[in-house]
């Protein structure tokens, strides 16, 4: 906003006063960050219940003039951006400001934090507790307007409604298991694993938001009931499916628990390592076809987003260069393209049930960031983005490719670290020989990055030097966890057990150079405690001298 815009924001706040969307402060450095977590729990609440877009939480005016004074909180840009993921790690599900506005006043330096509404159906909790406003007061949530806000869309809600003939017999025991390990995983900060493991199935569920008030609903079933219990959702198929095309043809269907169903149908994808060799260099980079959290993440936007009154299934086409995903029903809240630069919030979701409690179990993450992450990952991956195909209003497809469609895009994507994702993004338009804005293309063509004339532009093969050879960014370049976690595993695999010196010998030339020896050897010392408190590898030896092997 312009700075006559924010007087005027500000001065219309002052002339209402507090009431439940709008709370005022006088802030200096020291204000508690603990404090702004509630408040914006509370406002995000009272914003969903009186139909507002925001609630406002404003510092450096004095409660008692109701005048501005200024505020010296946190005057660094940085550490207003950090307060963001402060935000963002402690609410649930995971929201944070639209925007922080910082208005130079001529009594002061005010900040206007601007809070989105709670999704509707979806109450916004601050480490595990829920707040709201009564008058100027800051106060827990009451179940009168929790239950407000979660019946918003319960009887519009097909995921939400109670299967009355199914019981906790019909769930899956192994799926229990890893909601319960997922839920404790998401809510560390909350709520130590042991803890959760103890509790009863029945308050397990509940706080997972899997039942309602211990009853079975849909999406327990979906998520984690036996695979002879979806006859319950009939006439529902309650199906994921896997297509193979090409010259092999195969597939199949899974069933629930669509918790554990999912990795069983990412494991059926054929998952190959490329190679994309650099311009000018004989060193090739290597990357899996499919990275993982992309497959999972879009299959499951599929289960949460599916229009489940359509009696269809999800479907992931595997064709020899791309997969396919497709599931029923029109993209609900906006267009992708809202999605990909990561600050749309969604107001609304079809299965606001289903949503909350794969958010629950960290399946998703239903602000809105899931399709930015796509995107991104994939980039860091050299391969062309996403497409959506929303031509079908009866469904929504999406397709994530496995492979260079453009070697010189993949090649510049190499090079050049440092562009931006709408850099990116305009780029991969060129490869794929779609249009863009003249302003992205006359930007483009002054970085070196596109050669061609209008309409027929296409990617410089003469990548733009950077100060660093590709051949050092190359050994300079970061694996993701996941990459080194698989080395491990697979050395224990074919090999049965490891001393930490032979994993040091596996993994410490295959960490980046831009590492010293001291800190690879930290490294690869989190590396291995994280996979044994994920419960895949243990300790058989001690702590000095670890014998390293599979769990069981």
């Amino acid at each position: 906003m312009e700075h006559v815009e924010l007087t005027l924001l500000l001065d219309g706040l002052i002339a209402t006063w507090e009431n439940e969307v709008a709370e005022f402060k006088q802030a200096n450095d020291n204000f508690s960050t603990d404090d702004i977590g509630k408040y914006f729990s509370a406002l995000a609440n009272e914003a969903n219940l009186r139909g507002t877009d925001f609630g406002w939480l404003v510092f450096g005016v004095n409660n008692q003039s109701r005048s501005v004074i200024g505020t010296t909180y946190r005057q660094e840009a940085e550490r207003l951006h950090q307060l963001k993921m402060q935000i963002t790690q402690n609410t649930d599900p995971r929201l944070t400001f639209r925007d922080i506005h910082e208005l130079q006043h001529t009594d002061g330096r005010v900040l206007l934090f601007q809070i989105p509404a709670a999704p509707r159906g979806i109450a916004i909790s601050w480490k595990g507790h829920y707040y709201a406003r009564a008058g100027e007061s800051l106060v827990s949530l009451g179940l009168d307007k929790l239950d407000e806000i979660r019946n918003q869309t319960l009887t519009l809600d097909w995921t939400a409604q109670f299967v009355t003939t199914a019981t906790l017999d019909d769930l899956d025991e192994a799926a229990v298991r890893k909601a319960r390990e997922s839920f404790a995983q998401k809510h560390a900060n909350s709520f130590a694993p042991e803890d959760v493991a103890k509790w009863p199935l029945e308050t397990f569920l509940d706080r997972a938001r899997v039942t309602r008030d211990g009853q079975i609903t849909r999406t327990t079933l979906l998520l984690l009931g036996k695979a002879e219990s979806a006859h319950h959702l009939s006439p529902h198929p309650a199906q994921l499916t896997w297509n193979l095309v090409g010259q092999e043809r195969a597939y199949e269907h899974f069933g629930p628990p669509f918790l554990l169903s999912s990795t069983r149908l990412y494991q059926r994808i054929r998952n190959i390592q490329l190679r994309i060799l650099p311009q000018d260099e004989l060193v090739p980079v290597e990357v899996a076809k499919y990275d993982q959290k992309i497959v999972l993440e879009s299959l499951h936007n599929c289960i949460a987003h599916q229009d489940y009154a359509r009696n269809g299934r999800v479907v992931v086409t595997e064709l020899p260069d791309r997969l396919v995903f497709e599931n029923e029903g029109a993209f609900f809240e906006g267009q992708p393209g809202d999605y990909i630069d990561g600050t749309r919030t969604p107001r609304r979701y079809r299965n606001p049930f289903l949503a909350q409690a794969m958010a629950e179990l960290n399946m998703i993450d239903t602000m809105g960031y899931g399709i930015h992450d796509m995107y991104v990952r994939q980039a860091k991956r050299y391969f062309p983005m996403p497409d959506y195909d929303l031509g079908d209003t009866a469904a929504v497809k999406m397709t994530i490719y496995g492979g260079v469609v453009d070697p010189a895009y993949s090649r510049l994507l190499i090079q050049r670290t440092d562009l931006s994702l709408a850099d990116v993004l305009a780029l991969d338009r060129v490869q794929k020989k779609l249009p863009i804005p003249d302003e992205a293309a006359a930007r483009l063509r002054k970085g070196g990055l596109i050669e061609g004339r209008k309409p027929k532009y296409f990617v410089s093969a003469e990548v733009a030097k950077a100060t660093a050879s590709v051949a050092d960014y190359i050994r300079t370049r970061a694996q993701d966890d996941d990459y080194y976690a698989k080395l491990i595993t697979d050395y224990l695999t074919l090999k049965g057990s490891a001393s930490r010196a032979e994993i040091n010998k596996l993994l410490m030339d295959k960490l980046s150079d831009a590492l010293n020896d001291k800190q690879k050897d930290n490294k690869i010392a989190n590396l291995l405690t994280n996979l044994r408190r994920k419960g895949r590898i243990r300790n058989t030896g001690s702590r000095g001298h670890p014998v390293w092997l599979l769990a069981e």
